[in-house]
């Protein structure tokens, strides 16, 4: 892994290149906040190269790990197209609140947004996008659940709802129903990016190491 001031790189060549956002990081700019984002960021290390990047997806502000980006247009719009057939795994660990009982779970619902942004799941068939989350549990406390998470569908706020629709909000996600802040930031990961390549079409995986204040939390391991 490259070290950058703002940011470690993961992997770089001339189509791709994936960084490990920190926690607190904007993927893109917004009207609050244009300046403190991984989009200027990496286009200002790639300037100085004489490149640009393309935004190809996202992760909210508190959620660090694997973020990807296109150094041209043309590697943009063909990830994002294909973005479904092309991201080959994508894998997150969170911390929820309280003790997740089932070992592991697929968690499949349709959903919908608010004219104020919030997102909820319908559970009728077709109202709203599909989405899917599968879940593992890895260690529990007295409190809290380490759960490693895939998604089978990418939609907007997918896995903090679908935690908060079986009653485990992610530790620090306030919007959608976590009561405790125990690390200052919504504890979600993105851990894992398995993709193909654009151009060469090889199956390629990016990872971050899950934050070390994550598993912190579990020392004293309840039996599963």
């Amino acid at each position: 892994m490259k070290k950058n001031r703002k940011f470690n790189i993961i992997y770089e060549d001339s189509d791709i290149i994936v960084i490990d956002k920190p926690a607190g990081m904007l993927s893109v700019s917004t009207d609050r906040q244009s300046e403190n984002t991984a989009y200027r960021f990496v286009n200002d290390y790639l300037r100085s190269k004489h490149g640009r990047v393309w935004i190809v997806h996202r992760l909210d502000r508190d959620t660090s790990g694997v973020l990807l980006f296109a150094k041209s247009e043309k590697i943009k719009l063909k990830l994002q197209e294909n973005w479904d057939s092309m991201a080959v795994q994508r894998g997150y660990t969170a911390v929820v609140e309280g003790k997740v009982k089932a070992p592991e779970r697929r968690i499949t619902s349709w959903l919908k947004q608010t004219k104020t942004l919030f997102v909820y799941s319908s559970q009728k068939e077709n109202d709203g996008k599909l989405a899917i989350t599968s879940y593992k549990r890895l260690q529990t406390s007295k409190s809290y659940s380490l759960l490693e998470i895939a998604l089978e569908t990418g939609r907007k706020n997918q896995i903090r709802v679908h935690m908060k629709d079986i009653g485990h909000p992610i530790a620090g996600d306030k919007k959608y129903g976590a009561a405790t802040n125990p690390l200052r930031r919504t504890a979600l990961h993105a851990s894992v990016l398995v993709i193909k390549h654009p151009t060469t079409g090889e199956e390629m995986s990016f990872e971050s190491a899950v934050p070390a204040c994550f598993t912190k939390m579990f020392k004293e391991i309840t039996p599963k």
